[in-house]
């Protein structure tokens, strides 16, 4: 099912790349598997992560430092690509916002978007079963986190998925798509005129809605130094509706920190120690494969 693309020792255990041809998708995909030391004597713990704007499965192996906390934690690390590839539409390279490398997690209704840009249903139904079965990592403790867009599609697939991930966290994230230019752009385009339709991928509008409530709360970091942070993120907004509903927030502010990896890599050893709090890593025994 999956193809190895290549792999590459990395702090005790194996960072690997994969192809495969996506059902949801009806294109090949790429993803991005962290292993840490003794997988495969037991299910493993995994955070599945979701890169922003003009990234690649390639980003955050490669940027965020994070494969030394997994391996330290017994977590699993998986990285999806931020959109389809190779669907050839008309104008899906024109602005780095849009298209190619910027999927917003969604899945599209309007022609021509709808045939390839399913990216949501992707990431809930076919990547993190399919991975989860193949790496024999562990269906109930999975987490996800994100940043910037993939910090929006983070919160949006936990919380319509609170059964499939377990725990959420973000870095910077496009908290409130529905209420900035960026995700007015897009959802235009993917979604249609109908902004009713729009709330479903909107983190801010579903706390809102209620529903489940994540019992350790959610992270989020954001930076002060960030250029997007009044125009396009909005993370003021979802900290008033989770106030509004009890949903337990930490929203951490940060001095003199901009919207890149340096920010991100710094925060986080913050959010694994926030999803193996809320795992249970320390106090669950460890389930054998089968």
């Amino acid at each position: 099912m999956f193809c190895l693309v290549s792999q590459h020792a990395c702090s005790g255990g194996v960072q690997q790349f994969y192809r495969h041809d996506s059902i949801e998708i009806g294109l090949p995909m790429r993803f991005s598997v962290f292993l840490p030391p003794e997988t495969g004597k037991q299910l493993t713990p995994v955070l599945f992560y979701l890169s922003g704007l003009t990234c690649t499965e390639e980003t955050f192996p490669s940027k965020a430092g994070a494969q030394r906390l997994a391996a330290a934690h017994g977590f699993a690390l998986v990285a999806a690509d931020t959109s389809p590839r190779g669907a050839e539409l008309p104008g899906e390279a024109d602005d780095w916002d849009f298209g190619i490398g910027a999927s917003f997690y969604v899945d599209a209704t309007q022609q021509p978007w709808n045939r390839h840009y399913r990216m949501y249903s992707y990431i809930a139904d076919e990547l993190v079963p399919a991975v989860q079965r193949e790496f024999g990592l562990d269906p109930e403790r999975t987490g996800i986190f994100g940043h910037s867009m993939g910090g929006h599609g983070a919160l949006v697939l936990a919380l319509r998925n609170p059964l499939v991930f377990r725990s959420v966290s973000a870095f910077a994230p496009i908290a409130a798509p529905t209420q900035c230019a960026w995700g007015q752009k897009a959802f235009s385009a993917y979604l249609g005129d109908d902004r009713v339709a729009w709330q479903q991928y909107d983190a801010t509008a579903l706390v809102l809605a209620g529903g489940h409530k994540f019992r350790e709360g959610i992270l989020i970091d954001q930076g002060l130094d960030d250029p997007f942070l009044v125009d396009q993120l909005h993370p003021y907004k979802f900290a008033q509706a989770c106030e509004k509903v009890g949903q337990s927030l930490r929203l951490r502010r940060h001095a003199g920190y901009d919207h890149g990896y340096y920010f991100v890599s710094t925060f986080m050893n913050d959010h694994f120690e926030h999803h193996a709090r809320a795992l249970n890593t320390s106090q669950l025994s460890p389930r054998k494969r089968t």
